[in-house]
């Protein structure tokens, strides 16, 4: 509208004085703009984004050369798990190990490690009983997945029961992911389990302990699933959801925690910024319908783009924020704060806390081959980093 009005209310002249008018502004735009290319260098006064910068209490606890480091669980007696999956890239060595600096121990033993395939997600009851979750597949294999729950004994150092996951709770496209224990519903306890899905088909599974009957849940229900159209920055890189051609990591249902009195269960799927929850006592009710387990889901809100979530002793929340690369907490009451901010935490992954401190372990997930048309992007080492002191750096 500006410009049609400022043509229409100019006065007339020759073209040719017109022509000669318009070149001697052209001129004068240029000289400005050259005479601004002289002045636009960063200056030390010039403002920055508020706390982008490292937190300071981000430092490297461990690298390594060939394996990635996906889940991490503290044992009752201060050993620390890791699971080194294979589904995305194989590696030699063990797939489950204890960690310290330096070395990584086949766990529960060197003659475990050819009953599990590819360790992911995993988790240490109220009783100090380790349990974890087996992808079933390894990269590049063409065989039908096997996806189960292990339980681990850490005193015995044994495998105390494989939970086979079969249909109907799993799909030919699931993609277990994580896991938490319940122990105050069931006689033996209940298994909550994230399907993030390969596809498009995201739910939760529940396992009854005991008798080792699973049952998938709210599948492909909002709180579980990813918001269409999304658009997420992984690594510096902008990407919107395609169930087709993935260019970022995508999917369902991924991060999961109990709440401390394990009355509530939380989650969010990673393609999306919420977190969900609903009561326990519903989600373990064999009996619950589909209609009494969508009508208990709550939205808790906004928290940001995580991949893995912890339960503090205080009863707070703390979660992987995968786009400022940081590890947000999340109060009792909803507010949120920044814990820890570093460049170098690429894709904050699973968290175990250490005494006063978190141990995290960060992925490169979005580097795969997968998101970049067959180049692998990854820069090794792969990196377990150590956060304290836990006080929020920002509110």
């Amino acid at each position: 509208m500006t410009s049609v009005l400022l043509a229409e209310s100019a006065p007339t002249m020759p073209r040719s004085s017109h022509l000669r008018a318009m070149l001697k502004a052209g001129a004068a735009v240029l000289i400005l703009v050259a005479g601004m290319a002289f002045t636009t260098e960063s200056r030390a006064e010039d403002t920055t984004v508020q706390g982008w910068n490292t937190t300071g209490n981000v430092t490297v606890a461990d690298r390594f050369a060939d394996v990635q480091a996906s889940g991490i669980a503290r044992l009752p007696d201060g050993r620390i798990v890791l699971s080194l999956p294979t589904s995305a890239q194989r590696h030699k060595g063990p797939v489950l190990a204890t960690w310290t600096t330096g070395h990584l121990t086949p766990f529960p033993s060197v003659a475990a490690q050819g009953k599990i395939i590819s360790p992911l997600g995993m988790t240490v009851d109220a009783n100090g009983q380790l349990w974890l979750l087996d992808e079933g597949t390894k990269a590049g294999s063409k065989a039908k997945a096997k996806p189960a729950l292990l339980h681990i004994d850490p005193q015995t150092n044994k495998i105390i029961r494989r939970y086979a996951l079969t249909a109907p709770a799993v799909r030919d496209d699931s993609h277990v992911n994580d896991v938490r224990v319940d122990l105050t519903h069931g006689s033996a306890g209940t298994a909550f389990i994230t399907d993030t899905s390969q596809t498009t088909h995201p739910a939760l599974i529940v396992v009854n302990l005991a008798s080792g009957q699973a049952r998938r849940i709210l599948a492909d229900t909002v709180s579980v699933s990813p918001v269409p159209g999304f658009v997420m920055e992984a690594d510096g890189r902008l990407g919107r959801y395609n169930a087709q051609h993935p260019t970022v990591p995508q999917g369902g249902v991924d991060g999961v925690a109990l709440s401390k009195d394990s009355t509530k269960l939380y989650w969010s799927p990673l393609s999306s910024r919420r977190l969900y929850s609903a009561p326990t006592s519903v989600l373990a009710d064999a009996g619950a319908t589909e209609e009494n387990l969508e009508a208990a889901v709550k939205d808790e809100g906004e928290v940001g783009i995580m991949d893995g979530m912890a339960t503090a002793p205080d009863g707070s929340l703390y979660v992987t924020d995968i786009e400022r690369h940081a590890i947000v907490r999340r109060a009792e009451d909803g507010s949120l704060s920044v814990v820890a901010q570093d460049a170098r935490l690429i894709a904050p992954d699973s968290m175990a806390f250490d005494g006063e401190s978190i141990l995290l372990t960060v992925g490169q997930w979005a580097r795969l081959p997968v998101f970049h048309d067959g180049k692998d992007k990854q820069q090794r080492p792969y990196i377990l980093v150590r956060i304290t002191p836990l006080q929020p750096v920002m509110q």
